[in-house]
């Protein structure tokens, strides 16, 4: 039926496969978090949000003026971690665009309060 060399060949592939069996590469798999999930989330959309605030013309200007190119501000922003990247965030929002209101309200106080009390207005009649 089969020749002398067919059943040699057959063996040995036979053989050369129940040898390979044993060497089965296994990929290391595991269950991705929440907290990651979450996180990676959350730096997608800071990183967004702060490239959006880059895109504005008025910052380019300013950017520009400091010397800085746009790509490297991105290239690095693209280096920070999700920590950095929120941190950077907060202090971008809390940054006030016109100013303290306060400090507008009590520099105009404290300017009528002397015109007051040099007599040139008569603001403060019934105190």
């Amino acid at each position: 039926m089969f020749s002398f060399k067919a059943r040699g060949a057959l063996m040995r592939l036979i053989s050369v496969s129940i040898i390979c069996m044993g060497f089965a590469q296994v990929a290391p798999a595991g269950v991705i978090g929440t907290a990651y999930m979450l996180d990676e989330e959350s730096r997608v959309a800071s990183l967004s949000r702060i490239e959006v605030l880059l895109a504005r013309e008025d910052v380019g200007k300013q950017l520009e003026a400091f010397g800085v190119d746009r790509a490297t501000v991105v290239e690095r922003l693209n280096g920070l971690s999700s920590a950095e990247l929120l941190e950077l965030e907060g202090q971008i929002e809390s940054q006030v665009a016109g100013g303290d209101i306060l400090a507008v309200i009590g520099i105009v106080f404290v300017v009528l309060l002397i015109l007051e009390l040099v007599g040139v207005t008569d603001i403060f009649k019934s105190i």
